[in-house]
């Protein structure tokens, strides 16, 4: 029997792979095992004028007083955003904030991550961090923080154009194009690909972003052909049922290309239909991403490093509470991870630590 191939690269962050100057700084740039651990400076993209630079972030040693933070996130269900949660409380720790964090359950749920950005508002808080179900469904809320003097800063996920004063995110359309990329080298000459992609949740912005670069990519092969896009929420059991119906609908499907928990999904699903022709990509990394890269069912995955992601956010809400300089728009440095480029790399900082549970407040000393 062939094995079930898994190529899974990375979407929210721009690349870094073996033979790119990223490799060389971003993946080592941190190592976020203490908070008492230098973290910084961080390579990043400076996005703030437009066009991005390449550039390194400093955080503050400390905040001047221990001010009031506000976290808004999708959900918790998968290592991802436990890795950015990592690193918003790492951050908080070693800059003595307190810190609070809610999430709505998921991507499905923007009704009560409106209702939550109000409860933050309500607790007075000095700056909110948020990691948006859709920017464009925020934006009112955004605008009444803003007339109230709340600074909000947007975290992994993208937003319209200057719809807050500071935001770190990749580049998303970049981040998929190069998946598809990676699927192009992997092919054969003449190989066949007929792909049906599941990018994310409709309406999230980066799902759209990350299809758009996918599709981009492959556009240059003229074997390669996307037969459909079932957009879902992120949840394994949604990414599972779309992908069981997508086996039934298109039977000369043969490459999965979608999120880690698609990629998670695909896995099983594809062995029960006896489809071990399948290649299977997953758009970025989580711990079920990992895991299958050392058990040698994943070729390879993107990072976007989203314990930095974290990281920043705090740095950068504490700047604008404090009137200081602020990089307005952080792009993280992305890396291509496969088996030559894993030992080159610092995994914790692109997850949490395995024996860590995830924290929902944080008190000043």
């Amino acid at each position: 029997m062939t094995r079930t191939t898994l190529l899974s690269i990375d979407p929210l962050r721009p690349i870094c792979f073996t033979v790119s100057i990223a490799a060389g700084f971003a993946c080592a740039a941190m190592t976020p095992a203490a908070a008492e651990t230098p973290w910084f400076p961080m390579k990043v993209y400076d996005a703030s004028s437009g066009t991005p630079k390449p550039a390194e972030y400093t955080a503050l040693a400390k905040a001047e007083k221990p001010y009031k933070l506000c976290v808004l996130f999708p959900h918790m269900k998968d290592s991802f955003w436990v890795a950015v949660a990592y690193g918003i409380v790492k951050q908080a720790e070693a800059m003595n904030v307190n810190m609070t964090l809610y999430e709505a359950g998921g991507y499905e749920n923007l009704p009560k991550q409106l209702s939550q950005f109000d409860d933050c508002m309500a607790s007075s808080p000095d700056a909110i961090i948020v990691g948006a179900i859709s920017g464009a469904g925020l934006s009112k809320k955004f605008e009444e923080a803003k007339t109230k003097g709340v600074p909000v800063v947007g975290v992994a996920n993208p937003l319209p154009p200057n719809a807050l004063p500071a935001a770190i995110y990749v580049d998303f359309v970049a981040m998929g194009e190069v998946t598809g990329n990676g699927l192009l080298a992997q092919a054969k000459p003449g190989d066949k690909l007929n792909i049906v992609t599941f990018p994310g949740p409709a309406g999230s912005g980066w799902a759209e972003s990350f299809n758009e670069g996918f599709k981009k990519a492959v556009a240059k092969n003229p074997n390669a052909k996307v037969l459909a896009e079932k957009f879902g929420d992120s949840g394994v059991a949604v990414q599972l049922q779309l992908i069981q119906d997508a086996l039934q609908a298109y039977p000369t499907m043969n490459v999965i290309w979608g999120t880690a928990p698609t990629a998670e999904a695909a896995i099983g699903a594809v062995a029960e239909a006896g489809r071990s022709d399948m290649k299977i990509m997953s758009s970025y990394e989580n711990q079920a991403m990992l895991d299958a890269l050392n058990r040698g069912d994943v070729l390879a995955f993107a990072t976007q490093y989203p314990v930095g992601e974290g990281a920043v956010s705090v740095d950068q809400a504490v700047r604008l509470i404090e009137k200081k300089p602020v990089m307005s728009l952080a792009q993280p440095l992305a890396s291509a991870v496969d088996k030559t480029t894993a030992p080159k790399l610092q995994m914790d900082l692109v997850l949490a630590p395995g024996s860590w549970k995830p924290v929902y407040s944080v008190k000043a000393k």
